[in-house]
C-alpha cells in the first residue's frame, strides 16, 4: 500500500488547558515534560498565542515572551506554532500596521516555526498584513479558515475564501472548527475542494464538543488532509480536541499511520493526567459531549462566559433564553462564525437582549461591529438594527486600519519607564491596563 503519514499537531499546551482548564496551565507544570515531547516526533506543538498571552499575565503573573522563550530552548526538534488573530494579533481590537509589524518580527525572532493566522469574519483584509509579515519573516505561513453553517457560509464559500489566501502566499490552510459543528462527510468535500482548488496542504482542528471530532478526522484523513490537533487524552474530549493516542491508533498498520510510539504518548498523559489534578477549581470536567453545539453553535468557552454572567445578575434561570437569543443575534449581526471576538460580542448583546429588552441597549463592541470595525460581515447585518446603530451613517469598508496614525509612538510612550524592552512595550500594546499591572508588580 501506498504510505501516506498523517502528522499530528499537539494542543495540549495551548489549546487543550484553554478548553478545559480556563487557560491557567503554569508555565512550570509545562517544562518538565518538554524533553520527552521533543522527542515524540510530533508534526509540530502549538504552544503560544490565543488566550494564552492575556492570561499569562492577568491571572499566573507570569510573563508571556519568558514562557515562550523557555518553551522554545526545550523543545530542540519539534516545530513550534501559535494562533493569531489576524490584525487583532492576540489582543480583541484591531491594531495598526506597524503594531503587526513589530509583533510578528518579535515571535520570529524567538524561533516561531509555524503561525496560524485566522479571522473571525473571514475578511482577507485583516489577514493580509500579518500574513505579509509572517512570509517575509520566513515562518510558516497557515491560513485557517473559521468555519461555521450558515445561510451564507457553504463549501463554495469556503472554498473560495481558501483560494483567496492561497493567492496572498498562505503556505497551507487550516479548516478551525472551534465549535466541533463541522460533520464528517462536509469536512471531507471541503477538504477535498481545497486541495483541488489551491493544491496546498490542509490541516484539520476541531473541538470534541458534539462528538464528531474523531469521525470528522477520519474522513478528512480519506480525503487528503495530511495533519490533524490533537491533545494528550488527560487533556482531550469535551471542548478540546480529540485524543492523540486514540487518533495514533485508530491509525496505526494503516496507509495514515503517524508512525508517533503509543509508549511514548503514554508516558506523557501520565503526567498530564497528575498536571490536571492542581487545576481543580478552574476544570470544566467532566468529559462530555454536549449535543446544544449543533443547535445553537455555541463554543464551549461562550456557554461559561454565559454562566458567569448570568451568575452576576442573579439570572442563571435565563440560560436556555440565552442560548436560543444567540442564534437571533447572529442572524441580526449577518452571521459571523463564533469566535474570538465575535463570539463574545454576540454572546454579550445575546445576554443584554434576554434581561433588558431586545436591542434597548447595544453594547459598544456590537456598534463597533455593525460600522464595520471588525470587517465585513458574512451577510448583510439587519437593516432596522443597522439604522438604529448607525443613525444614517454609512458602515466601514476596506481595511480599517488603512489612514490611521501608526499606534506604536504614543504606546511607547504610554508604557514609558514600566517597559524595560521591546517585549514589554508589546505587552503593554497587546492588554494595557493588565500589563500594566504585570510590569508594576514586576518592577
Amino acid at each position: 500500500m501506498s504510505v501516506r503519514t498523517v502528522g499530528i499537531t499537539d494542543t495540549t499546551l495551548r489549546d487543550g488547558h484553554q478548553s478545559l482548564l480556563a487557560t491557567r496551565m503554569k508555565t512550570e507544570d509545562m517544562l518538565p515534560i518538554l524533553d520527552k515531547m521533543d522527542r515524540v516526533g510530533y508534526h509540530s506543538m502549538e504552544v503560544w498565542g490565543g488566550a494564552t498571552f492575556d492570561t499569562c499575565m492577568r491571572f499566573l503573573n507570569e510573563d508571556p515572551w519568558e514562557r515562550l522563550k523557555q518553551i522554545r530552548a526545550k523543545l530542540k526538534k519539534t516545530k513550534i506554532q501559535m494562533l493569531l488573530r489576524g490584525q487583532n494579533l492576540v489582543g480583541y481590537r484591531h491594531y495598526t500596521d506597524d503594531v503587526v509589524e513589530a509583533f510578528i518580527q518579535k515571535v520570529a525572532s524567538y524561533g516561531m516555526d509555524v503561525i496560524r493566522i485566522f479571522d473571525a469574519l473571514n475578511d482577507p483584509n485583516n489577514l493580509m498584513k500579518a500574513m505579509e509579515v509572517s512570509k517575509k519573516e520566513k515562518m510558516h505561513v497557515q491560513a485557517t479558515i473559521s468555519y461555521t453553517i450558515s445561510p451564507v457560509h457553504n463549501i463554495d464559500y469556503f472554498i473560495g475564501f481558501a483560494r483567496q489566501m492561497s493567492g496572498m502566499g498562505a503556505d497551507s490552510i487550516c479548516i478551525k472548527d472551534m465549535a466541533g459543528i463541522c460533520k464528517p462527510y462536509d469536512g471531507a468535500r471541503l477538504v477535498d475542494g481545497i486541495i483541488k482548488a489551491t493544491g496546498l496542504p490542509v490541516q484539520m482542528h476541531t473541538h470534541y464538543t458534539s462528538g464528531m471530532g474523531a469521525m470528522l478526522y477520519m474522513k478528512c484523513i480519506e480525503a487528503g488532509a495530511s495533519v490533524i490537533d490533537t491533545a494528550a487524552s488527560a487533556l482531550a474530549l469535551s471542548t478540546s480536541q480529540p485524543s492523540t493516542e486514540t487518533m495514533v491508533a485508530t491509525l496505526q498498520g494503516t496507509e495514515y499511520d503517524t508512525g508517533l510510539d503509543l509508549n511514548a504518548l503514554a508516558e506523557i498523559n501520565e503526567y498530564f493526567t497528575e498536571v490536571r489534578t492542581h487545576y481543580k477549581d478552574v476544570d470544566v470536567s467532566p468529559a462530555q459531549v454536549d449535543v446544544n453545539v449543533l443547535k445553537y453553535q455555541i463554543p464551549g468557552g461562550m456557554l461559561s462566559n454565559f454562566l458567569n454572567q448570568l451568575k452576576q445578575a442573579n439570572a442563571i434561570h435565563r440560560l436556555e433564553e440565552v442560548l436560543a437569543e444567540v442564534p437571533k443575534v447572529r442572524e441580526d449581526f449577518g452571521y459571523p462564525p463564533l469566535v474570538t471576538p465575535t463570539s463574545q460580542i454576540v454572546g454579550q448583546q445575546a445576554v443584554v437582549n434576554v434581561l433588558a429588552g431586545r436591542y434597548k441597549m447595544v453594547s459598544s463592541e456590537s456598534k463597533n461591529y455593525i460600522r464595520g470595525q471588525y470587517g465585513k460581515t458574512p451577510g448583510p447585518v439587519n437593516q432596522a438594527l443597522q439604522d438604529q446603530v448607525l443613525k444614517g451613517e454609512k458602515p466601514l469598508t476596506g481595511r480599517t486600519v488603512d489612514g490611521l496614525e501608526p499606534m506604536m509612538p504614543e504606546i511607547r510612550r504610554e508604557a514609558g519607564s514600566l517597559a524595560k524592552s521591546e517585549e514589554d512595550i508589546l505587552s503593554y500594546a497587546m492588554f494595557p491596563p493588565v500589563a500594566k499591572e504585570f510590569l508594576t508588580k514586576r518592577g
